[in-house]
């Protein structure tokens, strides 16, 4: 590689080497931003571009690439990005429901699915995983990541890059993943999106990196810069976060690309114009342009102003070029287009079948009061809400590729699944909103929001009638697909006001009540929880959501999974976390100078790690030794026995507080997972390792280490058991 590379640089000219550096959109099918390229044609034949997003499809690509390969200079092929992030055309759960599946198995095969379909189309390179640690619901964005925790969403950033770019890039089935967004995105101020960032370097270290490095560690291709500043200079032209922290700290060989135009956006961070912004981004270690080619346009400038140097813009253009051998394009520019190959792998019954086992497994049963649920096929039901028999919602946020008309709603799902054997009536009951502008923000990637020509008490009298005649209510209710992900945080993260006057006349029926909710966070649901009689969180569930809801509310499968990011019960508990810091004011009852609310507990509506089955476990746990071995660890063991009437999957979470430490350390942290099935009566022993490497972290001189000391350990069903035991280490 390293040969070529070489011989193929000597061959270009300062010009061709910038154009490497220019990623550009034509403008088709654009998921965010309004700034689009322009003479895109004439720019590929003048060697002034080196990779191309927006354009999926064979025939698309083939032309495209075939301008790069036969009218340019050098014939230097380009590469192919999209924002693949839930799967391509087979579209599984947001990632935030298949982090709930706590199944590393199945999201590293979501993504090899995806990476075979969106190679099928021609694509090589994903804009994918997000891995940003999120703590505040009202940003969007935790759509797309896998919740609060370091160490989960650590594991699953792992199994994401390894099931996108599989044991061989140049293979004409995998991708090249890039994760992002580099770095701390997740922690913008007041949940707003595209907004200030501001920690310490231990905050970094300890609890927000971990997932990056991770991804790193897993050898992921390339890497997106975040909107955000880090330490007060933005992520895109910040050479401690992308060469010190990133190449020389982590060993990171790849190459890292913008954001959608935040080179350009640095100008609005206060950093100069931009000719100044992209010299200082090219200085600081960024190696790809999107869309706002400010490389293209300045970058000569400035390397003749002594701005920049050659060498920097050879560096860049290596990385660049590097990854295009990986990706075996200077052997077969071709070698991702095969119009056949999109016809056959592309939304085949296998793909919408594994789909629909991932959204199933990824629901989280937050409440099952009388045990209304699973639904006897028996009971006259009555399926209302704006979100019941709805196609335009299924897919989510970010399913770019997705056609919303191939999804299963919720009715059809229940038909698909049942048949003749039950009896379902259908009401509307409400629009998902009543409020135009808001509908109007939802509705940016077409129609999401309908609002409905009768009035919403015509809506709701409708749906109390219909209540009445039937045995249980299903209300399906939630947000709308764009109220959350990028450029869709809330204030109010609660239900809105024409779903909760649904809810209340529902209520007053005296039916059993059970609500299906659809959203891409957790939303505030304290009404709901004591008014309702069960809650089924399903996040958005891909192209197979009704047929996995249908699934799981009549019993065909036991939902198994766990909330990856906790639930508040108001607006006012955000930030709210389980691996917080202690306070030295620890709450005590009817102590008011202790930390707590006047109007509400300190706990969370649901905690980090929760989630219900049909059936229920009791837990009995072992340990191998009272102090640990430095050398061999310690090994912890719980036998869990299923004690309810179903057969279940359980994920068994190992959590541990460390009493004394350098600085204060968390009052939990999970430390091991792992889903098992357990049969009804049956036992499963699990057992977890844990060795001085799993104690060590950030310590003020940000030295990765351990402390010796006395450990409490749990494990249990979620991050809200109490500790039974401890362990010591010398």
């Amino acid at each position: 590689m390293d040969v070529f590379v070489s011989g193929l640089m000597q061959k270009m000219t300062i010009e061709e080497k910038i154009g490497q550096l220019n990623l550009i959109t034509p403008g088709s099918d654009i998921p965010t931003g309004s700034v689009v390229s322009t003479d895109v044609e004439s720019k590929i034949k003048n060697g002034q571009v080196g990779g191309m997003f927006g354009v999926i499809g064979p025939e698309k690509i083939r032309k495209a690439q075939e301008l790069a390969v036969n009218e340019s200079r050098l014939k230097i092929p380009l590469i192919f990005g999209s924002d693949v992030i839930h799967g391509h055309k087979t579209t599984f759960p947001i990632p935030l429901g298949l982090a709930s599946s706590w199944d590393t198995g199945l999201i590293k095969k979501s993504a090899q699915i995806a990476a075979d379909e969106a190679t099928a189309d021609g694509l090589n390179w994903v804009f994918s995983p997000m891995v940003d640690i999120a703590r505040d619901p009202r940003w969007g964005r935790v759509a797309e990541g896998s919740g609060e925790d370091a160490y989960l969403g650590s594991q699953m950033a792992k199994a994401m890059v390894m099931g996108y770019q599989g044991d061989d890039l140049s293979k004409n089935n995998t991708v090249m993943a890039s994760v992002k967004h580099f770095a701390l995105y997740g922690a913008s101020e007041a949940g707003r999106d595209y907004n200030t960032v501001d920690m310490s370097k231990l905050r970094m270290y300890n609890e927000y990196l971990p997932p990056y490095k991770a991804a790193v560690e897993a050898g992921v291709g390339s890497v997106m810069s975040s909107f955000n500043v880090v330490d007060g200079i933005p992520a895109t032209g910040n050479k401690w976060l992308l060469t010190d922290l990133l190449r020389g700290e982590w060993g990171f060989d790849g190459f890292v690309e913008s954001d959608y135009t935040s080179v350009n956006e640095m100008i609005d961070h206060g950093m100069g114009d931009l000719q100044a912004v992209s010299a200082l981004s090219l200085k600081a270690g960024l190696d790809m342009d999107m869309v706002g080619e400010g490389f293209l346009t300045t970058l000569k400038k400035s390397l003749d102003e002594g701005k920049v140097t050659e060498e920097d813009i050879n560096l860049a253009c290596r990385r660049i070029l590097e990854a295009k051998y990986k990706l075996g394009l200077f052997d077969d520019p071709f070698r991702y287009i095969d119009e056949k190959r999109a016809e056959q792998s592309i939304l085949t019954a296998e793909n919408r079948a594994f789909a629909r086992e991932a959204a199933a497994r990824s629901f989280v049963l937050l409440k099952n009061g009388k045990q209304v649920l699973p639904l006897a096929a028996s009971k006259k039901i009555a399926l209302v809400g704006p979100l019941a028999n709805n196609n335009s919602n299924m897919l989510g946020t970010w399913a770019v590729s997705g056609n919303p008309q191939l999804s299963v709603g919720v009715l059809d799902g229940i038909k698909n699944v049942m048949g003749a054997d039950v009896k379902v009536g259908y009401a509307k009951g409400a629009n998902i909103t009543d409020d135009a502008a808001l509908a109007k923000k939802a509705n940016v990637f077409g129609e999401r929001v309908d609002i409905d020509a009768r009035s919403p008490e015509a809506l709701i009298a409708e749906a109390v009638s219909l209540a009445k005649d039937s045995d249980v209510v299903v209300a399906v209710v939630g947000e709308a697909s764009e109220m959350s992900g990028e450029a869709a945080s809330r204030s109010d993260i609660g239900l809105p006001e024409s779903q909760k006057k649904l809810l209340a006349a529902l209520k007053k029926t005296g039916k059993p009540l059970v609500l299906v909710v659809m959203s891409g966070r957790p939303l505030t649901l304290e009404w709901e929880n004591e008014n309702a009689d069960a809650i089924l969180q399903v996040w958005f569930a891909g192209i197979e959501a009704g047929n996995a809801i249908a699934d799981v509310l009549f019993g065909n499968y036991n939902p198994s999974g766990k909330l990856p990011m906790t639930f508040p019960r108001n607006v006012g508990q955000i930030p709210i976390f389980y691996n917080h810091l202690p306070t030295g004011r620890p709450f005590e009852e009817n102590s008011k100078f202790t930390t707590q609310y006047l109007d509400v507990p300190n706990e969370p509506l649901f905690p980090f790690g929760f989630g219900l089955s049909y059936t229920t476990f009791a837990y009995k746990t072992s340990q191998s030794a009272a102090e640990m071995d430095v050398q061999n660890g310690i090994v912890f063991t719980a036998e869990i026995t299923n004690t309810g009437n179903f057969d279940g999957e359980e994920v068994v979470q190992l959590y541990i507080h460390q009493k004394v430490g350098v600085i204060s350390r968390p009052v939990k942290e999970l430390k091991a997972f792992k889903k098992i099935m357990v049969k009804k009566g049956e036992t499963v022993k699990v057992d977890f390792t844990l060795t001085v490497d799993d104690l060590k972290y950030y310590h003020p001189d940000l030295d990765f280490t351990y402390d010796p000391g006395v450990f409490e350990f749990f494990i249990g069903t979620s991050s809200d058991g109490a500790f039974t035991g401890s362990f010591v280490v010398k």
